[in-house]
Formats: structure tokens, C-alpha cells, sequence
């Protein structure tokens, strides 16, 4: 955030600047003695524009001719594949059993008192 604070710093202090010089180059343009004027040459008269020519419009043909229908070859038979028997899937080995119930654990009575 401190980098961002210091960018805008930075950047109004020379749109300032900036500003000094637009102001000084205003004033010295000021102080100039006045330009000349433009004398008025006789404007050039241009030829007239040339005619465009009307073509003839063509036309297009409204009916489609008639094509030959083509003769196509007969499509090529594939030859016959012996059908493939697949060997039986071997039988997967039986999940062991997770107990369900947790065995209880013996507890140790205390010793005798005396």
C-alpha cells in the first residue's frame, strides 16, 4: 500500500511540472510578435466528373440442367472372422471376515488388602 501511496506522489508531482512548462511555453507563444497573414490565391477549378457508363445487367440461368446419374460399384463384402471365444474369468478370492464384536479384555482385581 505504501508503494501505491508513493506511485501517486510521484505522479502529481510531475503532472506539476508538466504543467510549469505547458504554462511558460503558453506565455512565450504570448509574447511573439503577431504572424503574417495568408494572402487569398484564386481557388482551382476542377474539371467536371466523367459519366459513368450503364452496363447491361446479366442474367442468370432460373433451371438447373439435368446430370447423368452415375452407376456405382457394388460395395466389397468383408470376409467372414471365426467368432472368438474368450476363456472363463478366473474366481477371485474370498474377502477374510472383519469380527464385528470387540473380545473383552480381563481385568486384574487388586491384591488383597491386609
Amino acid at each position: 500500500m505504501a508503494s501505491f501511496n508513493c506511485f501517486i506522489l510521484a505522479f502529481f508531482v510531475a503532472l506539476s511540472f508538466s504543467s510549469m512548462y505547458v504554462s511558460l511555453a503558453a506565455r512565450n507563444l504570448l509574447q511573439l510578435p503577431p504572424l503574417p497573414s495568408v494572402p487569398n490565391f484564386p481557388k482551382p477549378a476542377l474539371p467536371p466528373m466523367p459519366t459513368i457508363p450503364t452496363l447491361p445487367q446479366p442474367t442468370l440461368p432460373t433451371t438447373q440442367p439435368s446430370l447423368p446419374s452415375p452407376s456405382l460399384p457394388p460395395l466389397p463384402s468383408f470376409p467372414s472372422v471365426p467368432k472368438l471365444t474368450l476363456p472363463p474369468l478366473p474366481s477371485m478370492p474370498s474377502i477374510p471376515t472383519i469380527p464385528s464384536t470387540i473380545p473383552s479384555i480381563p481385568f486384574l482385581s487388586p491384591p488383597p488388602g491386609n
